[in-house]
């Protein structure tokens, strides 16, 4: 494949788009075997408690969102593939270090695990959306999403298994050779999915946070905060409660989160950015608020089912928001910026939840979760969204004769 501009817009989702689903449901996979196995791994190995849990599995987010800017402005300028080629390799590469000794450690190679993340997620994301109709770009991330997913949903038990009959080290070999399989089809990716955007000619510098993204990024924070808790602690609260591991649980989790995004995947853009978010974030705090509350295997899998139907509606509700409103040009910039709020929410989100264990227990980090998504519902509903596109400043003037470039910019939000 090459970088070849494109004719138009696309119309329809081609074997393309289906590429760059399958190269980041590798990474994806790769990266859910982690995450029943690292919580343990923290407890059982390295005699950490909750804050020590919440710290490494944290540390991932926090890189991350160090290096989003910083991903995205380099994903306009030199492309989307090295993004997902250099973040697969330097995630597969970084996971094979969990199995040094000592807490700093494995700190710092979830350190450099989010920075690849950062770059795989960006690349990728902003690949699926360039390949994307215009009109359905809600679509276009429920369905990306399924690598996501997918991954949650196989990861977990996978890892599971793996960390029970041949130990963690296993483990860290097997997610690194996933990941290392996503940057080999990532090597297929289009370079330009639409062609080398316009340069934009006397423009101001650009800012770290790109303007498009800041409001549907903080009530993505919110939001997400939830599944903080719900990936650094629920392995935990399992054990807690007399279930026999946490694999199921996150099982269920994935298959509703896939189950609606692929059955109502025109969902988010037949809601519209107001009411797909108010119905997400109002289940995933009913969600959580019985997670905390019911303290049984029944409840767990009860508040998981509610709490996987808001999750599944949230993030394609917001993102079409980000990318319709930012020019072509900054497109990676903008959901690097997006996608940062979300690092923010799971790094802070498992550093304070993990400190609300250690004052009280699992259910109270559920609750105060639960709490955070109810004042992501007011914020968004309380909000006037902007109608029109960020400007991206001036651009050069095409030749005289020249075919107009398509661009999404403009208009107002569905």
């Amino acid at each position: 494949m090459t970088g070849t501009p494109a004719e138009g817009p696309p119309t329809r989702f081609g074997a393309r788009f289906v590429l760059v689903v399958g190269s980041s449901a590798f990474y994806f996979l790769g990266v859910g075997l982690l995450t029943p196995v690292l919580p343990r791994y923290v407890e059982n190995v390295l005699h950490g408690g909750g804050l020590e849990v919440g710290v490494v599995v944290g540390a991932f987010a926090v890189s991350a969102a160090m290096m989003r800017s910083f991903v995205g402005r380099l994903g306009d300028r030199r492309g989307r593939r090295l993004l997902v080629v250099s973040g697969c390799t330097i995630a597969g590469l970084s996971v094979l270090g969990y199995g040094l000794d000592g807490l700093a450690t494995i700190v710092l190679m979830r350190l450099l695990t989010g920075a690849g993340e950062a770059a795989v997620f960006v690349g990728a994301a902003t690949t699926a959306q360039d390949l994307a109709p215009g009109e359905r770009r809600g679509q276009a991330a429920s369905l990306f999403s399924i690598a996501i997913y997918s991954g949650i949903a196989i990861g977990p038990p996978i890892g599971e298994w793996v960390y029970h009959h041949h130990g963690a080290h296993t483990v860290w070999a097997v997610s690194s050779v996933l990941c290392l399989i996503g940057a080999v089809l990532g090597t297929s990716f289009p370079k330009w999915a639409l062609g080398p955007p316009r340069r934009v000619v006397g423009g101001p510098r650009p800012k770290f946070l790109h303007p498009a993204a800041l409001r549907p990024g903080v009530v993505l924070m919110l939001g997400a905060l939830g599944y903080a808790g719900f990936a650094s602690f629920v392995p935990l609260y399992a054990d807690r409660i007399g279930l026999k591991g946490a694999g199921p649980v996150f099982v269920e989790y994935a298959v509703i989160v896939l189950a609606v995004r692929i059955v109502g995947a025109r969902v988010p853009d037949v809601l519209g950015p107001r009411r797909g978010p108010l119905l997400a974030l109002a289940l995933q705090t009913c969600g959580l608020a019985v997670m905390g509350a019911w303290a049984s295997p029944a409840g767990l899998y009860t508040s998981t089912a509610v709490y996987a139907s808001g999750v599944s509606l949230l993030y394609p509700a917001l993102f079409p928001m980000v990318v319709d409103h930012a020019p072509e040009q900054e497109r990676s910039h903008a959901i690097a910026t997006f996608s940062l709020f979300f690092d923010v929410s799971q790094g802070l989100g498992s550093l304070l939840l993990g400190a609300v264990v250690a004052a009280t227990n699992e259910q109270g980090a559920f609750l105060a979760a639960g709490a955070a998504s109810a004042a992501g519902w007011w914020l968004h509903q309380r909000s006037r969204w902007p109608g029109r596109a960020v400007p991206a400043g001036p651009v050069a003037t095409p030749a005289v004769g020249a075919p107009a470039r398509p661009s999404n910019v403009g208009g107002p939000l569905p």
